[in-house]
């Protein structure tokens, strides 16, 4: 099983900075996803950077969200 997401904090080009449960930290790229039914919302930088985590995971208001599987496994890591 994958740890919970604790802390996702947005960066500049639709990455995330993504902070796991067991303290790994991993950049998520959001860009790919920008073009795909209900992520296309997130092309707007103002509502993109209101991402929160919830229930382990990461959302935005308007139920857009990642597991964080997808994100733990997509991610790539970067030194703590």
């Amino acid at each position: 099983m994958n740890p919970d997401i604790k802390v996702a904090e947005p960066l500049a080009n639709y990455k995330l900075k993504v902070e796991f449960s067991n303290n790994e930290v991993k950049e998520f790229d959001v860009a790919p996803y920008l073009d795909k039914g209900i992520f296309a919302e997130l092309k707007n930088e103002n509502y993109f950077k209101q991402v929160k985590v919830a229930f382990g995971s990461i959302e935005w208001p308007n139920d857009q969200d990642f597991s964080k599987d997808t994100v733990y496994l997509l991610g790539r890591s970067l030194k703590s």
